[in-house]
């Protein structure tokens, strides 16, 4: 069993945590709220003062942190935890980010002969507290094969996405497809409406037809057809729209910096804007549907 320093026990964090200590690793924890430590410790950890205390004399330190500037400022300079930590210490970074700031913090990391990987999440709170959680991993092969065993306590599905940053770009890329998918599957509930289809009537026929994809079978945004969804009790997240429009500004970032062409990935991060600005930020990103609505009814 390893120790293991964890920095970052929010939503996310705080279940990957639990779940570390649940397979028997000895884990010591650090957060800004001390109601966050206090459940790490309650459940057989220990609380670190700091981060840097947090990643002092111990084999492994896991961070899930906002944004890129904190990782940097977490990570960096002569005061961060790469230069607290000691040599050979595994890091592994479960926060979503943008690239460049990704292989920034992995090229030091290595530099100060330290392994890493960029490792970000997919699967939500729910998928962290199960443990089921999809890890898009970013390094190289053999900081890969050290982070693993980690992440299999924390996750069903591991994927080695390349080199550093590329889990990062893994997943941007694959929260972009959700988000244009999502309003895609909502105008289509909304244009049912209108032209007096019932809901189970289109789920029944697109969830087996060319239109079937995740946003529908497994999250549909209309109540009914799918139980479980967030559609079910009042679009309460789930995955905010302020989170879903954080992952559509980081690939629309990549995507000026790298010149590729998102025309679409422009439009949803558009429409998320929209519907955060309406006050919406806190609610799951289905709940667009409601604002496809009050579009209609305005036009």
């Amino acid at each position: 069993m390893a120790t293991i320093g964890f920095i970052g026990l929010g939503n996310m964090g705080g279940p990957m945590a639990l779940n570390l200590l649940k397979a028997g690793h000895a884990l010591k924890g650090f957060d800004l709220s001390d109601e966050a430590v206090q459940r790490i410790v309650d459940a057989g950890g220990s609380k670190a003062a700091s981060a840097n205390e947090a990643a002092t004399d111990v084999d492994v330190v896991v961070s899930m942190l906002p944004a890129g500037r904190h990782v940097k400022g977490v990570y960096l300079g002569d005061d961060g935890i790469l230069a607290a930590s000691r040599p050979g210490t595994l890091f592994i970074d479960c926060s979503t980010i943008d690239v460049d700031s990704a292989r920034e913090v992995i090229a030091a990391a290595e530099a100060a002969g330290r392994p890493m990987v960029d490792a970000p999440v997919s699967g939500g709170v729910g998928g962290a507290a199960a443990g089921t959680l999809t890890f898009m991993v970013g390094g190289t092969a053999d900081a890969f094969a050290k982070a693993q065993p980690f992440l299999e306590k924390m996750g069903k599905k591991i994927v080695h996405a390349g080199g550093a940053g590329n889990g990062q770009a893994a997943k941007i890329c694959n929260n972009m497809l959700l988000g244009i998918s999502m309003i895609g599957v909502c105008e289509a509930f909304a244009l049912a409406e209108k032209l007096g289809v019932e809901h189970q009537t289109l789920f029944d026929i697109s969830s087996t037809a060319s239109g079937q994809c995740w946003s529908l079978t497994t999250y549909c945004p209309v109540p009914g057809p799918v139980p479980t969804s967030p559609a079910n009790n009042d679009y309460k997240p789930g995955f905010a729209v302020d989170m879903m429009l954080k992952d559509l500004k980081l690939a629309q970032d990549a995507a000026g910096s790298s010149g590729a062409a998102t025309p679409l990935g422009a439009a949803a991060a558009a429409l998320y804007q929209q519907y955060a600005d309406a006050g919406q930020g806190g609610a799951d990103f289905s709940g667009i549907v409601r604002m496809l609505r009050e579009m209609a009814g305005k036009a």
